[in-house]
């Protein structure tokens, strides 16, 4: 059998060279054989995930993780770790939430899940009659008189016509934050959302929700999207009466966490910051393996690979294990603010927090010649399947980093699976790419090698 060898060619400009970047691509080169054959990444992800699944911000695994990464980065080659203090909320879901709904005469049970902040349900539970509304106009439309006393049932897809799913989510995102509020403004005594994911399954998915504190605190559920749509079949058959629904989550006072950090130091501007990082903390369901084990793990990568290859950065490179980006945001707050007061130079900082899967592109908060200064390193990055640049911005750890002139940006995956795990029971590292995790944490290294090298 004749086997067919393609070879693809990337046009290399006269620019490309007289700027060094064929050295570069040498390095680079280096740096994804490494990375790909010798990467501890999936390694590291399988030690965080499963020694400190479930890691909510306040939680005991929350301060395993802190514990686990830091030793992370030290084996991985920082040449300083350190913990950086930020108080942090401390939610408690409590026992395994209960719901179903009494169709025919029968219960049927529910896969629901509170959302992340719910208060609970008094300890024998509600039971009220449930209505279904497909918008916040609709719910404006039946007023208290149709909402007082009953439990909505918001169900609202994700818009599957958006190829990219997290405009999906964006879109529909402000059902969950907003919706229980919404509810309780006519009386609801419950509330019961779709789930926020572009497949049909049983695995109900969690996520922060953000109460008005001039109206009641009413419990807020979500549901499996199966589910979802067999309560929603039902109810257009007229034949549900009430739905139950119990939990004992809580809130309790605030507590201390860290960032975890470790940095090379740069050789030739070492007042330089280059950032790169995830988020250590993740939702309760499960083990956080692709929100944000992958971020945390690969941004680890970065410091391994610039180590195991005596790559001495210019400029200082910081690899940053974020906590509490999922309900506070407080670990990125607590990093600017830090920023603003240090006398240090924040340059750049890159975020991954959008899963494991196949890297696609960046999204850069620069505009005009400072973006270009990006795709301008464009070629140097499709070998390793990135195509994509956009103007856009950085992952919300990073983000605040704005306010002290940092160009901020994080890494785009694909986006068509990622819902199908963040914030659900079946976020597990099962469920996490080798390859995929290691081609993204190929990019990213390039990306902070290059900033560190040119600046921006």
């Amino acid at each position: 059998m004749r086997r067919l060898i393609l070879v693809l060619a990337f046009p290399v400009s006269g620019a490309f060279a007289q700027k060094g970047y064929l050295q570069d691509s040498i390095i680079i080169r280096r740096m994804a054989d490494f990375t790909l054959t010798k990467g501890g990444a999936y390694d590291d992800l399988l030690t965080l995930c499963k020694g400190a699944p479930a890691r909510l911000s306040g939680s005991a695994n929350a301060a395993r993780a802190v514990e686990i990464t830091a030793a992370m980065l030290k084996g991985a080659g920082a040449d300083t770790v350190y913990l950086q203090p930020c108080m942090v909320p401390h939610w408690v879901r409590g026992p395994k939430e209960e719901a179903y709904y009494t169709f025919a005469g029968k219960k049927v049970p529910l896969h629901v899940c509170a959302l992340g902040g719910s208060v609970a349900t008094p300890r024998t539970g509600i039971t009220a009659p449930v209505i279904e509304v497909r918008s916040f106009e609709e719910l404006d439309r039946l007023g208290k008189k149709g909402i007082q006393g009953r439990i909505v049932f918001l169900n609202y897809p994700m818009n599957q016509t958006l190829v990219n799913t997290f405009a999906a989510y964006g879109d529909a995102v402000r059902y969950r934050v907003l919706g229980p509020s919404q509810a309780a403004k006519y009386g609801a005594v419950g509330f019961v959302l779709r789930t926020l994911s572009t497949s049909l399954n049983d695995y109900p998915h969690t996520g922060t929700t953000h109460y008005d504190t001039t109206l009641p605190r009413i419990p807020a559920f979500a549901v499996s999207t199966n589910d979802a749509e067999e309560l929603s079949r039902n109810l257009r058959m007229k034949m549900v009466v009430t739905l139950f629904m119990k939990a004992s989550c809580r809130t309790l006072p605030d507590t201390v966490s860290y960032n975890v950090i470790g940095e090379i130091r740069g050789n030739e501007h070492p007042d330089e910051i280059v950032t790169v990082g995830g988020h250590l903390d993740s939702w309760d369901l499960a083990e956080g393996a692709q929100d944000d084990g992958a971020g945390i793990v690969q941004s680890i990568q970065v410091i391994r690979t610039l180590h195991a290859l005596g790559i001495r950065p210019a400029r200082t490179v910081r690899a940053v294990m974020f906590m509490n980006e999922e309900n506070g945001g407080r670990g990125g707050e607590a990093y600017a603010a830090r920023a603003a007061t240090d006398g240090l130079q924040y340059i750049f900082g890159l975020e991954s927090d959008n899963g494991g899967f196949t890297p696609r592109g960046f999204s850069i908060g620069a505009e005009g010649a400072r973006f270009k200064e990006f795709t301008d390193w464009g070629t140097l990055f499709q070998p390793y399947g990135v195509y994509e640049w956009h103007v856009g911005g950085g992952g919300a750890d990073v983000e605040p980093l704005v306010r002290v002139k940092a160009v901020v940006g994080e890494i785009l995956p694909d986006s068509q699976r990622y819902f199908d795990f963040h914030h659900a029971g079946n976020d597990l590292f099962e469920n996490v790419n080798r390859r995929e995790l290691l081609l993204g944490a190929v990019n990213m290294t390039a990306l902070i090698y290059l900033v560190s090298k040119y600046g921006i």
